[in-house]
């Protein structure tokens, strides 16, 4: 797609456009100047006059165009939201989770690196890897180790805590690319879904030892995933208006549809990632309808409800903290974070400061908090959730807003 002619064109061209399709520009809701300077300095040290030609070029061409603002609703609880920019520009991180020794880790996947900040001195440590891993996602693991899923080379890796040593399991199936998602199962083993091979599995990390199988539906691309009180693993499927549970001992895979299954979709997602409250019921995506849903297993029944942006406000990552469910709009600008009250069927709702998107997924922290990356803005944040974590934090967290 063409770009307009004007100052900066031949820069945009050059420097923008050597990365990014012009789609993605001629496609953007638009930003002033500054706004598009914030974006940029995510992605790559410009300096002037260079930066200033290109963000004012950007900013009179594609100006804030006011579109896709979330509806924000107001409500009784009370956040702060800290972030801070990753050191390693354009990595684009995902993924984040807090290890139980308080740093805050991340897979930076366009960098192919895994990312940490301890948040109480702002300090930070990249690991870099096989510029072919290109991490989708990290987790701890029992051993306190951290382990990232090679979406690129087909590889699952494992960070040792203690040392920075790093080893690298291949699947050792040529069917699996891009192994996605992860979660430990009670007896240690990690399990994974690849979405666009339509495969989950299973490691063993003392063995190395790999299972993998396909999931009944086809074209199901198991994406999100999660582990229940009861040991059972749950996967979301972005192809199919469906959810999967997976009995890890005797490996039976039982299918369930979603109220949405039959509707009309012609976006290229469905049910994207899921969460477990305290009574094993399961939260999950409608991505595509714009709604949040829930799942008994004990009775089969499941309720959906629509987010307050609308059908295309895009839900994506969820997670559950003492049984209030949280989530985020990610086609909305700024990206919206929402709090749904089961109890009350109520939601609240904030703008995420450097709201530019996406939050692709989110993990909570062991005091009640939530850890969450966005992945144009090249930031990773810490949401404090209520009066007492605030202040507890209020002296102890270094930031940059």
């Amino acid at each position: 797609m063409e770009l307009p002619d004007g100052d900066g064109k031949n820069l945009v061209q050059g420097i923008c456009v050597a990365c990014h399709e012009t789609t993605l520009i001629n496609g953007s809701v638009g930003y002033d100047q500054e706004g598009w300077e914030y974006l940029i300095s995510g992605m790559i040290t410009l300096a002037d006059p260079i930066k200033s030609q290109i963000t004012g070029y950007l900013a009179e061409h594609f100006p804030a165009s006011g579109t896709r603002q979330p509806t924000l609703v107001s409500g009784d609880e009370v956040i702060e939201i800290r972030e801070w920019r990753a050191d390693v520009l354009g990595q684009r991180p995902r993924d984040t989770f807090m290890h139980t020794d308080g740093t805050i880790w991340w897979a930076g996947m366009y960098g192919s690196v895994v990312g940490m900040i301890d948040p109480a001195t702002g300090e930070q440590t990249t690991y870099t890897l096989d510029p072919t891993a290109r991490p989708h996602s990290v987790i701890e693991g029992p051993d306190g180790d951290v382990y990232y899923s090679g979406n690129s080379n087909n590889t699952i890796g494992r960070i040792d805590r203690e040392t920075g040593e790093i080893r690298v399991y291949p699947t050792g199936n040529p069917e699996i690319r891009d192994p996605h998602t992860m979660a430990f199962a009670d007896d240690g083993a990690l399990w994974f879904t690849a979405q666009n091979s339509n495969y989950y599995g299973r490691l063993d990390p003392e063995t190395g030892e790999f299972y993998t199988a396909q999931p009944p539906t086809d074209g199901a691309r198991p994406y999100g995933i999660r582990k229940d009180s009861e040991g059972m693993i749950w996967i979301a499927y972005r192809g199919a208006f469906k959810i999967a549970r997976v009995n890890p001992e005797t490996r039976e895979i039982d299918e369930f549809e979603t109220p949405s299954y039959g509707m009309a979709n012609p976006k290229n997602y469905f049910v994207r990632r899921l969460a477990i409250d305290s009574q094993d019921n399961v939260w999950y995506v409608d991505s595509a309808m714009g709604e949040i849903g829930r799942f008994n297993p004990r009775t089969g029944e499941f309720k959906q409800w629509p987010s307050p942006s609308g059908p295309d406000s895009h839900p994506y990552a969820i997670h559950v903290v003492n049984d209030k469910v949280w989530y985020n709009e990610s086609r909305q600008r700024p990206d919206a974070l929402v709090r749904f009250d089961p109890e009350t069927e109520s939601f609240q709702s904030w703008a995420i400061p450097s709201g530019i998107g996406v939050i692709r997924n989110m993990d909570g922290t062991p005091d009640g908090n939530l850890v969450i990356a966005q992945s144009m803005t090249n930031t990773v944040g810490l949401v404090l959730i209520g009066e007492e974590n605030i202040a507890k934090y209020s002296d102890i967290l270094v930031s940059q807003n």
